[in-house]
């Protein structure tokens, strides 16, 4: 009995060392990331990086102000596709049962397991071919068709949640069911929601392979939707690819802001969700 009980105790132990390692053996590559890439970045930034544009090949300074303003024009363009598209369908799928819903339930996780570059050779030819040339409204659709799964699921999963004692008393005092859906169903699920769409939005902002065959990138200020335009990506893609040192040193201060703003996204959808669910 007590040789039984120390085994246990033993492999217990054991399995909480095995657990330990195998955690540290995950986190500690992630770790050195970051560290090299807060090391390598924050020496490069101040504030004339954010409003410069960038220097002529092996210059020294220039900054990164074009793909700033380049992935924000991305950014808004991708949301205003998705957000309408997304949150609608994943209304649909949450209220009708049957057996087109489960068919368009069954196309979104196809497309959700896309590779991302196959996307954009598919934009590449629905979009930048017919017009003649890329643009940043092609990279907004490819990193909008790359947002609506997961806007849909969030949304999806959002509706499920509101009680359904809800729609009963709009219902009992007469209001319809589009006015039900859209101004208690959805405005109560807000918060999930919106964790919805800033979630998608920080999964699509460091995307690269998509935009090189969409808004593939430029060296100036640009904010047609119609012509190319950079990214935070793209420029590091770029710079980090170059045979200058000096673009190096760029390439990692924007890897630094983009990581900083990717973490704050992932704090904003924190903050949404505990505000949400403390609702229901």
């Amino acid at each position: 009995m007590k040789n039984n009980i120390g085994k246990r105790i033993f492999l217990n132990h054991l399995f909480k060392v095995l657990i330990i390692s195998l955690s540290l053996f995950t986190i500690i590559p992630l770790f050195l990331i970051l560290y090299h890439i807060v090391k390598n970045g924050i020496s490069v930034i101040d504030f004339e990086f954010f409003i410069r544009l960038p220097k002529p090949p092996g210059e020294e300074g220039g900054g990164i102000l074009h793909s700033l303003v380049g992935t924000l024009i991305l950014v808004i363009i991708a949301f205003i596709i998705a957000t309408p598209l997304g949150i609608f369908t994943g209304v649909f799928l949450a209220e009708v049962k049957d057996r087109f819903s489960n068919n368009l339930r069954f196309l979104i996780n196809i497309i959700q397991g896309i590779p991302s570059i196959v996307i954009g050779i598919l934009v590449y030819i629905w979009i930048v071919i017919p017009m003649g040339g890329f643009s940043a409204f092609a990279g907004g659709v490819a990193l909008a068709i790359m947002m609506l799964p997961v806007v849909i699921k969030s949304t999806e999963e959002t509706i499920k949640m509101i009680p359904d004692t809800l729609k009963e008393a709009s219902y009992s005092l007469g209001v319809n069911y589009t006015r039900t859906i859209l101004k208690v169903v959805i405005p109560s699920g807000f918060g999930g929601i919106a964790s919805g769409l800033i979630v998608a939005i920080s999964r699509v902002a460091g995307e690269t392979a998509p935009l090189l065959f969409t808004a593939f990138g430029s060296s100036f200020l640009n904010v047609n939707p119609f012509k190319p335009i950079d990214a935070l990506p793209l420029l590091v893609f770029n710079y980090a690819m170059s045979l200058y040192e000096s673009w190096h040193r760029i390439a990692w201060g924007a890897s630094f802001v983009l990581l900083v703003f990717v973490l704050i996204l992932n704090v904003l959808v924190k903050i949404a969700g505990a505000k949400w669910r403390t609702r229901f």
